[in-house]
């Protein structure tokens, strides 16, 4: 359990829990404005804001257990921070419990989705950036290389990026490009259309969802260390998380930054995004 407060609901313990959920307060890498090592705190505070249900799931909509792990400790080196995130989310995917991860940058996603069997999941991410580098300021595991690494685990059939509007060179001058629809495209054809489009050509069913908060147009979620003009609408991915539905095996928000958030907004849509995921996975687990 968490020193402090707990996610709003999680009352279980974790053995009659359904799902978990992790804060891993890692920013070490940041490229740009570091503070994504507070934001399992802030995103824990925020959501105390809603309502125990979200009335269009349905007045009856069923319930989750929750169990909240608390905090991953805090290190400065990324090897250090995988050893420490395979150490509390290995037990929780073995014991086949629904994940939620609160960053942190994004290079948490990396130990989560490594511990995965990679003929069970896929990964969908939404992020302004393709984060495809193979290294990046010296490191294989900054947050610019989260696609790669998990392109590594589960093959480049089984990662697919949603929203993205920057790209390096190096991304795009190569052969193995990590598929990606931009923000352009999907503002032109449609949210629905870009997530039916990665979920027909990843080859994996089961779909964990990575939502780098910085995929969201920074109007509505300027708390990030990186942000980027011309993003998401937060129903969009609202919209995304339903239509991932029954498919729907884990999930992650990543890269709020407290600092550069002093309304609290962006932690709040992060904590709603939860909410979401957890309904929906409550919805077709045991509806």
């Amino acid at each position: 359990m968490p020193y402090g407060i707990s996610y709003a609901g999680a009352e279980a313990d974790y053995n009659s829990a359904d799902a978990v959920i992790f804060g891993i307060p890692y920013d070490h890498t940041a490229s740009f404005k570091a503070g994504a090592r507070e934001a399992p705190f802030s995103i824990r505070r925020a959501s105390y804001n809603f309502e125990e249900i979200h009335f269009e799931h349905g007045l009856n909509q069923p319930h989750l257990e929750l169990y909240d792990y608390g905090n991953c400790d805090d290190f400065v080196l990324p090897e250090d921070m995988i050893e420490e995130v395979n150490f509390a989310v290995k037990p929780a995917i073995r014991d086949k419990k629904f994940t939620i991860a609160m960053g942190g940058e994004h290079s948490i996603t990396v130990p989560i989705i490594q511990n995965h069997d990679n003929r069970d999941i896929a990964l969908i991410t939404i992020d302004a950036h393709l984060d495809s580098r193979d290294e990046y300021l010296g490191s294989s595991y900054s947050h610019a290389c989260v696609t790669r690494r998990a392109s590594e685990h589960l093959g480049l059939d089984n990662v697919y990026a949603l929203g993205v509007r920057a790209i390096s060179a190096e991304e795009l001058d190569r052969e193995d490009v990590v598929p990606f629809i931009t923000s352009f495209e999907m503002m032109d054809k449609g949210a629905e259309w870009a997530i039916k489009k990665a979920m027909d050509e990843v080859r994996n069913d089961n779909i964990y969802l990575s939502i780098d908060i910085d995929g969201i147009d920074p109007a509505f979620a300027p708390g990030t260390g990186t942000p980027e003009p011309f993003g998401l609408m937060p129903m969009d991915v609202k919209k995304i998380i339903n239509i991932i539905g029954e498919r729907l095996a884990g999930f992650d928000v990543v890269e709020v930054c407290p600092p550069a958030d002093p309304s609290g907004i962006t932690s709040i849509l992060a904590a709603r995004f939860i909410n979401e995921a957890l309904a929906v996975y409550a919805k077709h687990s045991k509806g």
